[in-house]
């Protein structure tokens, strides 16, 4: 095939009045997706009156631009179809003014060449050919190739600023019936703003997310402040819908090489670009993005082929039994229920794949998003039976195996602190808690989230400990019943065989200013086994605490006991208090050698009826 010269593919060009000359009344027209919408032909279209631009629709799988802004007046000249409720396809939906397709991303695509959704004609926006004649879809893929195929009228805007893409993005000038030139700009997204609170959210997140998983990106604050989070990160893969600018330093930063991931190696995958001049500028010719329809890049299977895939989804409320409602209208770009699902499916494929809904405990409007039901919300995610984790600004609530019971209590872990006591009154309410359940409102608000620390012990042992949280009652009672009878003698000087909830939930509800209690959890974040436990309880009318340590007997001997006992000390320092005193049994030598080996004053020992009195200060000065 000859090379074609600029000006033999200009000689193509035509005004778009000639375009719309071709349109029948009745057509159904695609149009490319997002920064990729025609828009000088759609403008055009839009702005005619003539006779045969009639009764038509428009598909579109994301709308973003003028196509979404048809004016109410226009209903019978025009109709868009389109497959996402969110930008602002979802004041226009609800107005009746566009019709909604329910579908899964990676069904459309085949929908299309079937014909069960008709295209007549397809406008699609491309950039300039290169020497060869072959155009780049430039930032959407989508559906595209499907489109043409089935449209008996194909035209190309060619648009001198598109981005030549890479991927499966090449077009020939030839497979178009016309050409126009583009007059009408990009579409472009500024920057989020992230307030502190989503930054928080970001960073518990983050958290979440190994080195080496691959990562599914969506548009909006959360994943602005997301990326910054996980710059730390190494050899993260992206199979993503949406690329973006917090994508694109996310790869400058160097935490991403795509190097472990199932399929396309050493590519991010992506079907579409939003964001700014800069990033469209980037993508330009980089060999490092790789654009594919989405047939592909929503395909849960293809998506489970990457191991450890990470997919995060902004919800807008989530329900004490799980159910999440997500967002909808303008505040929504990329995380509608179809997309969400296919996804999910994807994640649960993955090896190692984990699913995160997060965000603010509350909105703008200091309205509770963790609630009792979000039966009356739009948009809604149904999948209770799979819900992996939630994640706000107070932490990380996991649900995978959990009871509602137990759901519940983690969800009003992490919900905001004012609405916490609220929220246990409804549950307990509408039976979802049991009636006896105990909650100091006071302590949500001093819970120490900043005492939190992980550390490894002998032989690779990784343990994070925090603060004890009402969530904790059924993993203290099955630590309490892996004990045997002499751990359990030791712990409480008496053969207890039986640690009922109401007993243990007076043991974790905690109001970590006169008792403070450090768990060690073995496992992720939100989720794990509590593995040891240390507290104290400050003694009334002198400045000493009370001190007693519990470790899970397959753990001990490495340390734990020392490590809990220090970080006590430090915490009952800071708080005042002068020293500790504890009671141990004169047979129980490892206990008697944690607080020789981990004190650093003197102790004072008194021996009565077997039982080891120890006044332990924390400074010379302090011995009595």
């Amino acid at each position: 095939m000859p090379d074609i010269t600029p000006e033999e593919w200009k000689a193509k060009l035509v005004p778009p009045d000639t375009v719309l000359s071709k349109i029948r009344p009745g057509m159904s027209i695609f149009l490319s997706t997002g920064v990729a919408e025609p828009r000088t032909l759609v403008k055009a279209l839009l702005a005619s009156k003539t006779g045969n631009l009639r009764d038509l629709e428009f598909i579109q799988l994301v709308s973003f631009g003028e196509a979404v802004s048809i004016p109410e007046t226009d209903v019978n000249k025009f109709r868009l179809k389109t497959f996402f409720e969110g930008w602002l396809a979802s004041e226009a939906i609800t107005a009746g003014r566009i019709d909604l397709i329910p579908t899964r991303f990676s069904r459309i695509p085949s929908l299309i060449e079937s014909g069960a959704i008709t295209v007549g004609a397809a406008f699609i926006q491309i950039t300039p050919p290169d020497k060869a004649g072959y155009c780049s879809l430039g930032p959407a893929v989508d559906a595209a190739r499907q489109a043409m195929e089935q449209a008996t009228l194909v035209v190309g805007e060619i648009n001198e600023i598109a981005p030549r893409t890479l991927g499966d993005t090449f077009v020939h000038v030839d497979d178009f019936d016309y050409v126009v030139e583009a007059t009408e700009p990009l579409i472009y997204f500024p920057r989020w703003q992230v307030d502190a609170d989503i930054d928080r959210v970001a960073a518990n997140v983050a958290s979440l997310i190994d080195d080496g998983s691959c990562i599914a990106f969506s548009v909006g604050p959360l994943f602005d402040a997301l990326a910054r989070h996980l710059k730390g990160k190494r050899h993260l893969g992206v199979h993503s819908p949406f690329f973006t600018d917090a994508l694109m330093e996310l790869v400058k930063s160097g935490a991403v090489s795509n190097r472990r991931k199932g399929i396309f190696l050493g590519k991010s995958v992506c079907a579409y670009a939003l964001g700014t001049e800069e990033l469209m500028q980037w993508l330009h010719r980089n060999p490092l993005i790789e654009f594919q329809g989405i047939d592909i890049v929503a395909d849960p299977k293809r998506i489970g082929d990457n191991d450890r895939f990470i997919v995060v989804l902004p919800a807008r409320k989530v329900d004490l039994t799980g159910g999440i409602a997500l967002h909808s209208g303008k505040g929504n770009v990329g995380a509608g229920p179809s997309e969400a699902q296919e996804f999910f499916k994807g994640a649960a494929f993955s090896r190692g794949g984990r699913t995160i809904f997060a965000l603010p405990s509350r909105n703008l409007k200091q309205e509770a998003n963790i609630l009792i039901s979000v039966e009356d919300f739009p948009n809604q995610f149904s999948n209770r039976e799979s819900l992996d984790l939630v994640v706000t600004e107070y932490g990380v609530a996991a649900l995978t195996g959990r009871t509602i019971r137990e759901r519940a209590l983690a969800l009003i872990d992490i919900a905001h602190p004012d609405d916490r006591a609220e929220l246990v009154r409804l549950a307990k309410q509408k039976n979802i808690l049991y009636p006896d359940q105990v909650y100091l409102a006071e302590s949500g608000r001093l819970y120490p989230h900043e005492l939190a620390v992980t550390h490894t012990f002998k032989e690779g042992l990784t343990i994070r400990f925090r603060a004890i949280k009402p969530s904790d009652v059924d993993e203290m009672r099955r630590l309490f019943y892996r004990f045997s009878d002499k751990a359990v003698y030791y712990r409480y000087f008496s053969p207890i065989k039986t640690m009922p909830h109401s007993k243990m939930q007076e043991y974790v509800n905690i109001d970590y200013t006169n008792t403070m209690s450090i768990v060690g959890v073995l496992g992720e974040p939100g989720e794990g086994r509590i593995v040891a436990e240390g507290r104290y309880v400050r003694l009334p009318e002198e400045p000493y605490g009370d001190v007693a340590f519990v470790v899970d007997e397959a753990y001990q001997g490495r340390g734990i006991a020392t490590f809990l006992y220090r970080m006590l000390t430090k915490i009952a320092k800071d708080k005042g208090l002068h020293g500790f005193k504890a009671d141990v049994l004169a047979t129980n030598k490892s206990m008697l050698k944690v607080f020789e080996s981990a004190s650093d004053g003197p102790i004072r020992a008194v021996l009565d009826a077997g039982v080891y009195e120890l006044t332990i200060p924390f400074s010379e000065k302090e011995v009595t």
